[in-house]
């Protein structure tokens, strides 16, 4: 048999394989959608961060609402009623991204999305510490170093850049919080379930939200044909990259997620520095380096550990 004969056989090889393949691309486009999100919010100029916050929110939920009656997929629902300890969690977590949501429009709209992508460059050294500080865990020599770099990174920031950098640490530690949340939930929910429950919570403050815009002469809907929709489609747009997300979590390693992660702020800091001609300083720059070594030592370990568990594997598949 030629070795290309497992492939087209279908063998568990070729199928996992390919299982890889699709996962990654997910993972991509998923990260992909994400990275241009500057574009979209700052096309929907003259809507302010609050408007748009709660359109998003509005049709978020609405498009699930309707997935959901489609796939007559409620049971779910009775045993987030029945449990307290996941209702409370999902609505915290609901309130954790809708600040993380509208702290990123705010930033793009005030020209500032350097600033949000330097937040997420600094989420994942974030999250390892919250892994330390609220769950008990063990961090590795490395990641260690990498914590301690991203320290030096925003107490730098602060320093040199002769402000607080409120905007890259509250989108960083409101998304790892959010993680953080997600990951303490006791009972997991499929995607459109869990994006529906946090959409259903936050929508009587986006209705809320929208008749306070509405009475003060400020709201943007139904101003041109081309504005309205894209409003409209905010439902679609925030959930597409997250459904994504989540087949690409479900075929790929964790490591290789956490790769493919960085695509989104480098593209949202290119899409700021390049297309919406944002300007960064010398300061800012270094701040952005000192992060990016950062980055690089927690990336270098999950590589080195990614590599000794596929060693252990390969050399006694018990052990593993």
């Amino acid at each position: 048999m030629s070795p290309g004969a497992g492939a087209a056989d279908g063998s568990p090889d070729a199928t996992a394989a390919d299982h890889v393949r699709r996962g990654t691309a997910y993972g991509l486009l998923a990260y992909g959608i994400w990275g241009l999100f500057p574009l979209y919010f700052h096309a929907l100029k003259p809507a302010g961060a609050w408007e748009i916050l709660a359109h998003r929110i509005v049709w978020t939920m609405l498009l699930c609402l309707v997935v959901l009656a489609v796939r007559r997929d409620w049971a779910w629902a009775r045993q987030v009623l029945r449990n307290r300890s996941l209702a409370l969690g999902l609505t915290a977590a609901a309130l954790l991204i809708a600040a993380n949501w509208v702290i990123y429009v705010l930033a793009v709209l005030e020209g500032r999305t350097y600033e949000a992508a330097l937040g997420y460059f600094l989420n994942p050294i974030l999250t390892v510490g919250l892994g330390v500080v609220v769950l008990g865990e063990r961090l590795r020599r490395l990641q260690w170093l990498a914590v301690g770099i991203g320290a030096l990174a925003a107490a730098y920031l602060a320093i040199a850049g002769g402000s607080f950098p409120w905007v890259a640490l509250s989108l960083a530690t409101s998304f790892g919080l959010y993680g953080l949340l997600k990951k303490r939930v006791g009972v997991s929910l499929e995607p459109w379930h869990s994006l529906f429950a946090e959409t259903a919570v936050l929508t009587p403050i986006a209705i809320v939200i929208l008749i306070v815009v509405a009475r003060s002469g400020e709201s943007t809907y139904g101003a041109g044909t081309g504005h309205t929709a894209l409003l409209t489609l905010s439902g679609v747009v925030t959930a597409i990259p997250l459904l994504l997300f989540a087949a690409a979590a479900q075929r790929v390693p964790l490591v290789t997620i956490g790769l493919i992660q960085f695509m989104t702020p480098v593209m949202q800091l290119l899409v700021g520095v390049w297309l919406l001609h944002e300007h960064v300083t010398p300061k800012l720059w270094v701040g952005f380096g000192i992060v990016w070594l950062a980055l690089v030592v927690l990336t270098t370990d999950s590589l080195r550990t990614g590599r000794r568990a596929r060693a252990i594997a390969a050399a006694d598949p018990w052990e593993a």
